[in-house]
Parts: structure tokens; sequence; C-alpha cells
């Protein structure tokens, strides 16, 4: 067995020097990317167990040197917290369930059927997605205010898939486009009408994508503040608005609003937590083609 195993040993080509050194330093790359994602998180983290005398210190620490909770305790006495949370969460999944349903039913059209203006459609989307949030409030105004819309939850989700539903539209796009139509033909041959075929051959192949999308439209919905702040008042205000509390005539409280902030963070890490294995499945899977 030890010839076999040292002939083949032997037969593979050794790494060259250029390519360990292309390696490490994409791995150093990679490194660096990393810690400038993370650091402004582990410096909320931070700041968060901190007492407040040290989060405001002109020498900032790395590492508390005195633990603790008490500013979570004030984050959640300065003003009603699982009131913003709750309206927060309630209109984050009202948006991604309206934007899944509408945007796949969308992005199967415009990639499986060739219809007159297609080409104007897919700009259109990619267009509306570059228009500044602050060129929108006075339209979005004017309009929730003649729908009678203005200061309800509903009139906040209807603005947030403005900004969810192009994004959804366009990355689910790219996920139909990757399926083969032969695998439908294929189903519709074999008995399955078009829309059993969707179900049962492309529909399971799309769930990755699907939970991919979903998620990253729930970040966008849960971490928009413009819309919230503008066109709701202080008793519908939502998690984001909520921080502001900590903004008063005598300064900024830096240690609590980052207690706060961390616990704003924790329903985006359990949806993570609770979807890792399709986030990475969809975000391998979802490469865009022309």
């Amino acid at each position: 067995m030890a010839a076999p195993a040292a002939t083949a040993a032997a037969g593979r080509p050794a790494k060259s020097p250029r390519r360990k050194k292309g390696k490490l330093g994409w791995n150093v790359l990679g490194l660096a990317v990393f810690v400038v994602i993370g650091f402004p998180v582990y410096w909320m983290l931070n700041t968060a167990f901190k007492p407040p005398v040290e989060a405001i210190d002109p020498n900032p620490h790395f590492f508390p040197r005195t633990f603790t909770l008490s500013n979570f305790h004030r984050a959640l006495n300065i003003a009603d917290f699982w009131g913003p949370v709750t309206r927060s969460l309630i209109v984050s999944v009202s948006v991604v369930v309206i934007a899944i349903v509408v945007g796949l039913l969308a992005a199967l059209a415009i990639s499986r059927y060739a219809f007159r203006g297609r080409k104007a459609v897919i700009v259109g989307i990619l267009a509306v997605q570059m228009v500044p949030l602050v060129a929108m409030i006075i339209p979005a105004f004017l309009l929730l205010n003649d729908l009678g819309q203005y200061d309800k939850l509903s009139g906040l989700v209807i603005m947030y898939l403005t900004l969810v539903l192009p994004f959804t539209v366009w990355t689910l796009r790219g996920f139909i486009v990757n399926i083969p139509k032969e695998l439908e033909e294929a189903a519709m041959v074999d008995g399955c009408t078009r829309s059993g075929a969707f179900v049962r051959v492309v529909f399971p192949l799309l769930a990755p994508g699907l939970v991919a999308t979903s998620v990253y439209g729930f970040i966008q919905a849960w971490n928009e503040y413009l819309f919230a702040l503008m066109l709701m008042s202080q008793k519908n205000e939502t998690a984001t608005v909520w921080l502001s509390n900590f903004t008063t005539k005598n300064g900024t409280e830096f240690a609590p609003m980052m207690a706060g902030s961390t616990m704003m963070a924790v329903p985006i890490v359990v949806l993570f937590l609770l979807v890792q294995r399709k986030m990475a499945a969809g975000l391998t899977a979802g490469a865009v083609k022309g």
C-alpha cells in the first residue's frame, strides 16, 4: 500500500512559491476586509458593556475595564422598547412576504417570457434603485396623505416595498435564469402543467434564493430610518427611530444607545442563524446571467 501512495504523492505537482504567496495575499486581504467590516460591530458590543463614563473617555479602551449591564437597563427604561420593536417586526415581515410573492411572479415573467417592453422593465427596475431616498420624501408624504395612510404601519409597508421590491425582482431573476428551462419542459412532457412544473421542479431549486433574498429584504426594511422618521409620529415610531431617544439636550448617551443597538441586532442574528445553510446555498447559486 505504501508504494502506490508514494507514487501518487510523487505524481502531484508541487505548489510554486508564487502560487503560495498569491494564496497568502488573498488570505491577508480577506482578513483585512473582515476586520474593517467587523470592527464597528465589536465596538458597539464593547461600548454597550462599558459604564457611561468610560464610554466617553477620550482615551478609549478596546476592552471594558468595568463590565456592566446597566446600559441595557437604561435602554429598556428610557422609552418604550417593545412597542417600536414589535412594529418594526410587523412591518419588516409584511414587506418581505409581499415582496417575495409579487417579486417572484415578476421575476418569473421577466426571465421566462419574451414580451414587448421586457428590456425597458429591467432597466426601470435598476433605475428605481438609483433614486435617492431624500428625493422621495415629499412625494411619499403627499401620496400617503391622499391615500389616508400617513402615520400608519400599512403606509410604511407601501413605502418600504418601493425599496425592497425592485431588489427582490432583480435578485430572483438571477436565480431563475440559472435554472434550465429544459427541466420544466421535461416535467411538462411527463404530464405536468406549467404551474405544476414550476411548483414541483423550479420552486425547490429556487428555495435557497428565496431565503437569501428574504433575509436581505428583511434587513433593508428593519434598518430603514428616513421614511420611518419622516412619515411616522412618535407613538408609532419603529426601532431605528427609537434610538434617537438617547440624544437629548444634554448630549448623546452613547453607552445606552449601543446597548439598544445591540438588542436591535438580535433579531437579525437569530434570523441568520436559522437560515445560514440556505443562505450559503443561495449566495453560491445566485450568479446573475444576462
